[in-house]
Parts: structure tokens; C-alpha cells; sequence
């Protein structure tokens, strides 16, 4: 089952949906691995046009490359990821990336090298590492920003974004709200996410969207809920202001332990994120 409306052919597409079932890390409730097919599924009620941006989401341009079978071994299919993302990138086609657990948004990072990653997440996830492991979910934000601790870039593509602006971020260690009080940081707490203003002229920014920066009452589908999160409506207006600025996209931590809330809302947000950034385009 394809994304609805993505009906593009992949040489004439602008933007790309492709999946990314990773499910290795998960820390608490498993299921990330169903996220991209309960995402399409769940998509489906969804009318085509959108009257705020007088788009038809299959005019769009967007094409459903599928997903890339996962397997357990974390960094080997984040490289190989990676290098999927980065065919996507340089010809000029937006890669809108389906968890998956979050730890994939490092191969999203790698492959478009943006200069701000905007982050909507219930958690910093800027540790070294989590159990030992330093590719867990916990540590994405961190592998993003710091690259590989190890030191050995892997063969496809190694970008980092030079700065992040975490927004919804409620909880986290001692750690890593210190590395947080760093100048390439951006903490933005749920009851200020309103009244943000983006200031992102003339960068190139990655926005992903972890689905448990919202309430777990919006969005109990996920693994690591955490209360006191944003609305639904809070959640759009973020990806309405970024998607313009955005060179890549993705919805992730999505399982199958709701009635659908979760997917439905990550496929909403996507369709959010491709008609406000095609409607930013001249050319669309």
C-alpha cells in the first residue's frame, strides 16, 4: 500500500516518501517497525486537495519509493539507508523518511548535511550513549550534531547539522540537559512552542518529527510516551513554518499500540509538510 496521492514517477518526482522500519533500540514499547505501513494506512480517509495552499497533494509530485527491510544491525543499515537518502538528495528530490524508530534520522541527517535540524521530541535524545549503545534512539540528536563517537565515518555519507532547535523537549538526564546548555542548542519547552518564531532565512534545515511530542492523549501510539506534550494543532503550525525552509522531512516513533491516532496524525503532518513546502515553491 502505497502513501495516498504519492502517484509520481520517481524521475519526475519532487519529494519522496520511503520507509524505514527500524526497530532495534526501542527502549520501552516496541512496534516502531509497523510505523510506515499504519502511517500509509491510516492516511487514507484524507482528501487529495488542501484549500489553504489550493494544492492536490497528487499534483505534488511525490513519489512512494517503499521501504528499506530493516534488520539488526544498526549502523550497517543506517549507512545503507543513508546512501538511499542521498540518491534522493542529489537529485533534487525531498526525501520524506517513514519510522521507523528515531535513530534513522541520522541517516536522513548524513545524507541532506542541512545547517539546522529542527526536532519536534518529548526527549533531548542528546546522550553519548543509552545502555552502552550510542546509536539507540536516545542518542540521534547527538549523533546528529556530533557524529560517530567512534571516529569512522561511515562509507555513504557522514554530514551533521551545525546547530538544533528541540522543540516539546521535556525530559531528559543530567547530561544531557548540560550538553543542552550549549551554543548549538535550542531548547524550546511545550508551553513556549506557540509563540516560537523560526528564524531559519537562508538556512537549509532537516525537520523530523518524533510523533511523542505530542501528548500521549493525541498520540498514544508510540513508544516512550511522556506527558504535559503539544496539540495536534501545535504540531502542525511547527511543520507549516518549517516546511519552506526544509531539504528533508520525516515522522517518526510511530507503533501499532493505538487505534491509529499516532499514524494518523504522523500523515497528516507529512501532507502538511508537502503542500506548505510546495506552496513556498514558484515552481508549484
Amino acid at each position: 500500500m502505497g502513501f495516498p496521492g504519492a502517484v509520481a514517477d520517481r524521475e519526475d518526482a519532487d519529494y519522496a516518501v520511503l520507509g524505514a522500519p527500524l526497530d532495534v533500540s526501542t527502549t520501552f514499547q516496541p512496534g516502531a517497525r509497523f510505523g510506515p505501513e499504519r502511517i500509509r494506512r491510516f492516511s487514507q480517509s484524507y482528501d487529495d486537495y488542501d484549500r489553504r495552499t489550493d494544492h492536490h497533494f497528487s499534483k505534488c509530485g511525490v513519489h512512494d519509493a517503499g521501504d528499506v527491510r530493516a534488520w539488526d544491525d544498526a549502523t550497517d543499515y543506517l549507512d545503507y539507508l543513508g546512501g538511499s537518502l542521498a540518491d534522493l538528495h542529489r537529485d533534487d528530490v525531498l526525501p520524506l523518511l517513514l519510522g521507523g524508530e528515531h535513530t534513522v534520522t541520522a541517516a536522513g541527517v548524513r545524507a541532506t548535511d542541512p545547517d539546522t535540524l529542527v526536532v519536534l521530541d518529548a526527549h533531548l535524545d542528546l546522550r553519548e550513549a543509552y545502555d552502552g549503545n550510542p546509536w539507540s534512539h536516545a542518542a540521534v540528536v547527538r549523533r546528529a550534531l556530533d557524529g560517530d563517537p567512534a571516529d569512522d565515518p561511515l562509507s555513504a555519507v557522514d554530514g551533521v547539522a551545525d546547530r538544533v532547535v528541540l522543540l516539546a523537549a521535556r525530559t531528559g538526564s543530567k547530561a544531557e540537559w548540560e550538553r543542552a546548555e550549549q551554543d548549538d542548542v535550542t531548547v524550546v519547552a511545550p508551553e513556549d512552542v506557540a509563540d516560537w518564531e523560526p528564524d531559519l532565512a537562508g538556512e537549509d534545515v532537516y525537520l523530523s518529527v518524533d510523533i511523542d511530542g505530542a501528548d500521549p492523549s493525541v498520540a498514544p501510539g508510540t513508544g516512550t510516551m511522556e506527558p504535559f506534550g503539544l496539540s495536534a494543532r501545535e504540531m502542525r503550525d511547527v511543520v507549516r513554518q518549517v516546511a519552506p525552509h526544509a531539504i528533508g522531512f520525516d515522522a517518526v516513533e510511530v507503533n501499532d499500540r493505538d487505534d491509529g491516532q499516532a499514524a494518523a496524525l504522523a500523515g497528516k503532518l507529512l501532507k502538511e509538510f508537502v503542500f506548505s513546502h510546495a506552496a513556498a515553491d514558484p515552481d508549484h
